[in-house]
């Protein structure tokens, strides 16, 4: 849910700029395959690479003690702080390391980014949050 949620400020923004809102999935995609320039193998590619990655920072927030906070709203914003640190992390690298790999990445508008990685973070945030149902 996260994963998918989590692109829509940067979606909007394409939308309202006129840019290509498929970029940031086609950026994704060229991490795996950096010589490809077709937008069907870029999307594939991009579904597992988002994936992964999703998957695995959710799972490292999950790592993070003390989500028996009293609300979702409240663990909506660790999460979003969580997000924050994970855009960090995955900006820093991109801008650091100059591999191809990551040139997409890197020519991407850095706040729409930051906003999606916002968006996930509190999605993942606000279900961490909420607590167990006794079955």
């Amino acid at each position: 849910m996260a994963a998918v949620l989590s692109g829509a400020p940067s979606t909007a923004w394409a939308l309202i700029t006129g840019d290509d809102p498929l970029e940031p999935s086609l950026a994704a995609g060229s991490m795996l395959l950096p010589s490809t320039r077709r937008r069907v193998p870029l999307l594939l590619a991009a579904t597992a690479a988002h994936g992964v990655l999703s998957l695995g920072w959710a799972q490292a927030l999950a790592l993070v003690p003390g989500w028996q906070v009293r609300t979702t709203a409240r663990g909506a914003l660790r999460g979003a702080a969580g997000g924050l640190a994970i855009a960090a992390v995955d900006f820093g690298l991109a801008h650091v390391s100059r591999s191809r790999r990551f040139a997409r990445v890197r020519a991407l508008p850095l706040l729409p980014q930051i906003a999606d990685h916002l968006a996930y973070g509190a999605v993942v945030g606000a279900v961490l949050a909420r607590p167990l149902s006794r079955a």
